[in-house]
């Protein structure tokens, strides 16, 4: 059996579960509070030396770090990974995407909001995290306003790592009425078979 470690409240790591969930897949979860440091210790560094989550850990002790790396391992195979060249580069393209024009700015305006309190010397980045962030929902809006999934093979993990923040982010502050098929997109992943919403 897998483990995965992560914390739950975490998009990265709710994207695994997601993903896992969907694949009926078989996995055992170590919940790592890293607000407390406990993706610092030791014992943790030697399985990941970047110190963080989420964490893939094989039953022969091969460990994956990096969200979207595991998500594609996982997926191998399946229909959320798609084995034509052309449609897995395009995957890939909205994965870099999410890493790179998207959680940077959504998550990290949503930790800053949620966990951070009023008056943090962080609560100035707000205005240009927004601002970034709605570039990219702008991205997304302009490509689900003529599809319904990122590639044109279907839901896959493209999606899903794009969802798992993106279904917050008015919890960083990013109203989502201006974005009509972003809207409607987030309904048509809560409508998969498998789907589980993210509990923390």
């Amino acid at each position: 059996m897998i483990t995965l470690y992560g914390m739950k409240a975490s998009g990265n790591c709710y994207k695994l579960q997601l993903l896992a969930e969907q694949l009926g897949l078989e996995y055992r979860w170590i919940e790592v509070d890293i607000l407390h440091g406990e993706s610092r210790t030791p014992g943790f560094l030697a399985k990941n030396a970047n110190g963080r989550v989420p964490l893939l850990e094989l039953e022969d002790g091969r460990c994956l770090p990096e969200s979207n790396a595991i998500l594609c391992y996982l997926a191998e195979g399946s229909r959320y990974l798609p084995g034509d060249g052309w449609l897995r580069a395009q995957t890939l393209q909205w994965l870099f995407f999410e890493q790179y024009s998207h959680e940077p700015y959504i998550a990290v305006a949503r930790f800053i909001a949620k966990w951070l309190p009023a008056g943090h010397p962080r609560q100035a980045e707000l205005p240009r995290l927004r601002e970034r962030g709605h570039q990219a929902l702008g991205v997304m809006e302009k490509h689900l306003a003529a599809n319904d999934f990122f590639v044109a093979s279907g839901d896959g993990v493209a999606d899903i790592a794009l969802y798992a923040y993106t279904h917050e982010a008015p919890v960083g502050g990013f109203d989502l009425a201006a974005y009509p098929a972003v809207r409607s997109w987030l309904q048509r992943i809560e409508a998969q078979p498998g789907f589980v919403p993210q509990r923390y």
